[in-house]
């Protein structure tokens, strides 16, 4: 007799360590992460810090993890990380941040479960992407993520003003985002770069007690300066 494919659970986790797991999580979550004994997480240390802060019935030792990250190189890694799951048992997919599979490497495991007639089962949680849609007051209807920028100040600046043609020709907003310590010098560039006319928002620590979110047009931005964002998440949109 086969037995029954297994479940993949993508299992949201805070973006901020600063605010308790269920004050931004449905609790309706921990019973599903309480059924599972195998993780797919995209850091094994966070992953056992956010199982632990959440609460769990299970000790975190009597758990099983597997890290799926940039580092994974190999097709046949996931394949490996799926067999389980083939086998009946049931996973959670978890991101160091925020929820799996968006501008993150739980996509991969999600792809390869679709090939295989495995069941992916997302759950509610915080997405840094779709929380500065939503407080930008920018265009809901149609926006991309575009990732990471170069890092090149000439290539940077020329791909600022394709999104911004983009921006002002499909009327789409645009999201992107960059390592923490190259915040201000991201900033910097938008602020020479961009027409005064254009709307920036930037997205500072969603959901943690210091979050900031504020949406100006780009002449107003070089008013102020450089906002406190040097090191912390953040998350950039352009817009009209």
């Amino acid at each position: 007799m086969t037995k029954d494919k297994g479940t993949i659970y993508m299992l949201p986790c805070p973006i901020s360590e600063q605010r308790d797991v269920w004050d931004v999580l449905p609790k309706s979550n921990l019973e599903v992460i309480n059924s599972l004994d195998y993780f797919i997480v995209e850091n094994i240390r966070s992953a056992r810090r956010f199982l632990s802060r959440a609460g769990i019935e299970r000790k975190i030792d009597q758990l099983e993890f597997v890290e799926l990250n940039e580092h994974t190189s190999k097709v046949e890694d996931v394949e490996r990380m799926l067999r389980p799951i083939l086998e009946g048992r049931s996973a959670g997919v978890i991101s160091e941040a925020g929820v799996p599979g968006v501008a993150d490497p739980g996509a991969d495991i999600a792809a390869l479960a679709h090939r295989h007639g495995v069941r992916v089962v997302p759950l509610v949680g915080p997405s840094s992407i779709l929380m500065s849609v939503m407080a930008s007051g920018l265009n809901g209807q149609s926006f991309a993520f575009v990732g990471y920028l170069p890092i090149k100040d000439g290539e940077r600046a020329r791909r600022l003003r394709e999104l911004e043609r983009r921006v002002r020709e499909e009327r789409q907003s645009q999201l992107f985002i960059e390592a923490p310590y190259r915040n201000v010098k991201l900033y910097e560039t938008l602020v020479s770069t961009l027409s005064p006319t254009l709307r920036l928002t930037v997205a500072t620590d969603i959901t943690s007690p210091e979050e900031f979110i504020l949406t100006l047009p780009i002449a107003e931005w070089r008013k102020r300066g450089v906002p406190e964002i040097a090191k912390r998440p953040t998350i950039f949109l352009l817009g009209i």
